[in-house]
């Protein structure tokens, strides 16, 4: 029963999640590049949407360093490197590189596809890609 009730939970979560990034615009590429672009029809207003997510995230992390087990069971893996690396700098220029290319950062491009945004189904795709390809050639990043 347990298992049911957090299946239906991190559902309702992930559905609760999809709906704001709709409501905030983060699932419209043209905002996203329209915030991007600092020299020609620049929208800040994903600068809130951000530093929203910043303070969540910030509450989230706080509440869960109190915590032995996962709000739903299980372990926390919670990362505990802190150091800046080669990987995660290279990593870090291609996620925003993909970002200002095609509008779209993962979780609002699984939202955008539901939405209907064929865009977004060729940036999954391309996404889906560079992981296997990582995974697969990469294997030094796994430390």
């Amino acid at each position: 029963m347990r298992r049911h009730f957090s299946f239906i939970s991190q559902y309702l979560i992930g559905v609760l999640f999809g709906i704001g990034l709709i409501i905030s615009g983060m699932s419209n590429p043209q905002k996203i590049l329209n915030f991007l672009d600092l020299a020609g029809n620049w929208d800040p207003s994903l600068i809130f949407v951000m530093g929203g997510a910043i303070l969540v995230g910030l509450a989230g992390f706080y509440l869960v360093s109190k915590r032995s087990e996962a709000f739903f069971g299980g372990a926390l893996h919670i990362p505990t490197r802190r150091d800046i690396s080669k990987p995660l700098i290279i990593g870090s220029l291609i996620f925003g590189a993909g970002w200002g290319i095609a509008g779209f950062c993962p979780g609002p491009a699984i939202v955008a596809l539901g939405a209907g945004h064929l865009k977004a189904l060729v940036f999954i795709l391309a996404m889906l890609v560079g992981m296997v390809i990582c995974n697969r050639f990469f294997t030094g990043h796994k430390k």
